[in-house]
Formats: structure tokens, sequence, C-alpha cells
């Protein structure tokens, strides 16, 4: 097995009921990596995003075929889903941190997988923080309710959330859809910083994001693969033509 591979899927279908969302998708996803989901709205890049850790199971009516296996284990297989969600956190398009003080948003994970130790939780909180690149910005107020926050802080604070539990893989599912110009800047800076200790996989709808931070980038159009690649290849050479038509904006 290739230890540079974190992802392997293979002949991916999945249905939401009838209607079939994802068709026969086929990837392997490298670890320290950013892999950038592209496409128009409607063509499945959420959905993938959310096979990677099992979120469609909580939608009625979802079948997946195929196989997708993290680190070679399948994760459709026989595998505990919440240790499964534990290695891949997941950070959403609306920052949505808890209704409660910026330390409990932080220490809730680890709280919940047995943590109680004061010491230990605040450790784990300054050091979540300071991985999200925000500790300097809360430290003196980690009482306060984080949703006092501005949408940039809040998605940094559920970045450090994730951050908390140690996962091995970071879900981004358009993580500054909701955000200002400046506070995008800090979420790509931080995305570059921690891919040096995790695998990071981006669902975004702004081609300049993908091709500023990403080192490959994968294009969906219809539920379909269409074509997955270097960044800067599908960026200045893509093989196919409706690639070339989406990132140069003549649809979607």
């Amino acid at each position: 097995m290739d230890n540079n591979i974190k992802f392997t899927v293979e002949n991916l279908d999945l249905f939401y009921g009838d209607f079939k969302a994802l068709k026969n998708i086929n990837m392997n996803i490298n670890t320290n990596e950013i892999t950038a989901l592209i496409g128009p709205s409607g063509c499945g890049k959420s959905t993938f995003l959310r096979t990677l850790n099992r979120m469609n199971d909580l939608i009625e009516g979802v079948k997946v075929d195929g196989s997708i296996r993290i680190d070679g284990e399948d994760i459709y297989g026989d595998i505990d889903v919440i240790k499964l969600r534990t290695r891949v956190g997941m950070v959403f398009q609306k920052p949505n941190p808890f209704p409660m003080s910026i330390y409990d948003n932080i220490a809730y994970g680890p709280r919940a997988h047995g943590i109680k130790k004061k010491s230990e939780l605040n450790e784990i909180v300054e050091k979540s923080l300071r991985r999200a690149a925000i500790w300097d910005e809360v430290k003196d107020r980690l009482k306060r309710n984080a949703i006092s926050l501005s949408g940039g802080q809040q998605q940094r604070i559920c970045i450090a959330r994730a951050l908390a539990i140690e996962p091995e893989v970071l879900l981004m599912d358009e993580p500054t859809s909701a955000l200002d110009p400046i506070s995008t800047m800090k979420i790509e800076d931080l995305a570059t910083e921690l891919k040096k200790d995790y695998s990071i996989i981006m669902v975004t709808h702004n081609m300049q994001q993908a091709a500023r931070i990403s080192d490959k980038t994968a294009f969906f159009l219809l539920g379909e693969l269409i074509e997955y690649d270097n960044t800067e290849k599908i960026f200045s050479n893509p093989k196919d033509s409706k690639t070339e038509e989406y990132i140069t904006g003549r649809f979607g």
C-alpha cells in the first residue's frame, strides 16, 4: 500500500432513493495535501465530501455502492463510525459554534472522549486554538460565548474544535463562502499551514481559492468526476473541454 495515499475511492455510486447522485467515482486522495473539489452547484461535491466520514448515513434513503478505504481500511465495512468521525473531522459552510463558551466549544470533543482532567483540557484547548491561528485573539476571553465572535473567528473556532479530537483528515465544505475577504485569507493561510499535519479536502465554489491553495483539484459535473489532477495542470492545461469551460466561466 502506498503510504502517501489517505483515501482510495473505487467505483463509488451513491443514491438518494432512486436518484443517482454520484456515478462511478474513482480517485486516490493523498495525505498532507489540500484536495479541492470544484464544480457547479448540485454536482455532487458536498455529497462526495460527506461520504468520506459517512455523514450521508444520517440522511434517509441513502445507498452507497463501491468502496472507500482510509489507510487501506474499508470505511463502509466493519468500522466504528464514531471512531471514523474522530479521524475525519468536518468544518461546515456556515460557522456553527455551539452556543457555549469558547473554551467549552473546544473541550467538547475531548470531554466526549473521556478526557476530564482540567490541566489536560486546558492544554488541548490552547493547542487547538493555536493551531487554528486564533489563540492570540481569544486567550483572554475563553469564557465568552463563541457566538459573540465575528464570522471569521467563529469559523476558526470551528476548525479548532475539529482539531481538538486529533483527526487525521479535515473535510471543509466551502469553509469561506460566508466570510469576508480578510477572514477568507486567514482560513486559506491556515489550511496551507495545517496540511503539514493533516490531509485536507475542501469543497469550494471559488476557482481562485482552489488555484491558490490546493495541490490537487477534482472537477465534478452532474455526479461524475470529470477530471482529477494536479491543480496547476487542471487550471493551465485541462484534458477535458468541460473542465476548461467551467474554469474559464463559460458555465456554472
